[in-house]
């Protein structure tokens, strides 16, 4: 008997610790089924937000693009502005060294063998007694009013060149073309726009009124457009020795810058076949050197003879007497040129 109520009383305890062990389970599942129902409408929101986050960031992500979008199109607009409507860079390049050194440094006994080249006497004598023109530095002045894209200025450059060359150093010359659309087209030669002159003896002022497509370059200054009101300038290229002698168009033919002189539609020569010729004595040679010694001549004139090792030269002492003869240009009696009323309007005013 008694072994009977021990095993009864064994298995009543074994009964109660499995249902024990039975509620406590239950109870750790409970707990650890509780925080998953509590977050399950947590993640169903959580579900609902997403897609309106992802079109937030969407929304974000588009409008940074349309950002740099926008960014890169002002910029390429700013660069084709700066680059064609003030002045076009692009057909402005550093003049090749070997063209600079054989305009700048032309053998002084050639130019004396020379002489006028056979060329007319370009110059017109400025009337009245007007005082000398000088420059910004007191010296006289040498005032050149040009545009890139003008055939006749192109041509007058490479005797400046040479004959400014005589007196002071250029520093950082250009090359360039005229219009590929007006006559002698693409005619190669300097710009003086972006460089600078020094000299002992005269203040060299160009002003490149425009580029190759026209468009402006450079304003005149109020004197230096009451210069160009006083003559009556309408046109280029013009330019000034002093206020004593003005070349007011073309010294020579800018055909002869080309494969063929007779024809202005001819290929031209490029800038490096020209500057090899002006060394030789021939046609093209005897134009742009004629006229330099014209220029050479009158710049003397200013200066007092100096440098005497220039202005001393027989030829040019020569061509200096002979601008005696000079007839004289019209001066305005006061009213304003065409240049003054229209503007850049008046740049398309042709000398030819």
């Amino acid at each position: 008997m008694a072994k009977s109520k021990g095993s009864t009383k064994s298995q009543g305890s074994a009964a109660v610790r499995r249902r024990e062990q039975q509620r406590q389970r239950e109870q750790e599942s409970g707990r650890r089924n509780q925080p998953q129902a509590r977050n399950q409408p947590q993640a169903r929101n959580q579900r609902r937000m997403q897609p309106k986050s992802n079109r937030r960031s969407s929304v974000l992500v588009g409008g940074v693009l349309l950002v740099i979008a926008l960014v890169v199109v002002i910029f390429f607009f700013i660069s084709s502005q700066s680059s064609g409507g003030s002045g076009n860079g692009a057909d402005r390049t550093a003049a090749p060294a070997s063209v600079v050194t054989a305009v700048t440094k032309v053998d002084p006994t050639l130019l004396s063998q020379i002489g006028t080249g056979g060329v007319a006497n370009p110059f017109k004598k400025a009337p009245g007694s007007q005082p000398l023109l000088t420059g910004p530095t007191g010296k006289p002045e040498v005032f050149f009013y040009g545009a890139e894209w003008c055939p006749l200025c192109a041509a007058e450059r490479w005797s400046m060149v040479v004959a400014l060359s005589r007196f002071g150093t250029f520093h950082n010359l250009n090359a360039t073309m005229s219009s590929s659309t007006d006559s002698y087209p693409n005619t190669p030669t300097f710009s003086f726009y972006g460089s600078s002159y020094s000299s002992s003896y005269i203040d060299f002022v160009p002003i490149e009124n425009a580029d190759r497509q026209q468009n402006t370059l450079q304003n005149p200054t109020t004197a230096e457009q009451n210069l160009l009101n006083r003559y009556n300038v309408t046109g280029y290229p013009f330019l000034d020795i002093g206020d004593r002698y003005l070349i007011e168009t073309a010294s020579y033919d800018p055909g002869v810058l080309r494969t063929n002189p007779q024809d202005p539609s001819s290929a031209p020569l490029s800038m490096q076949d020209i500057a090899n010729q002006i060394s030789t004595g021939n046609t093209l040679s005897k134009n742009v050197l004629g006229v330099a010694n014209y220029l050479t001549a009158s710049i003397c004139s200013v200066t007092k003879n100096q440098p005497s090792s220039v202005c001393s030269d027989p030829a040019i002492q020569s061509i200096e007497a002979s601008l005696s003869n000079t007839p004289q240009a019209n001066a305005s009696s006061g009213s304003s040129s065409l240049l003054a009323l229209a503007g850049p309007a008046a740049l398309d005013v042709r000398r030819w």
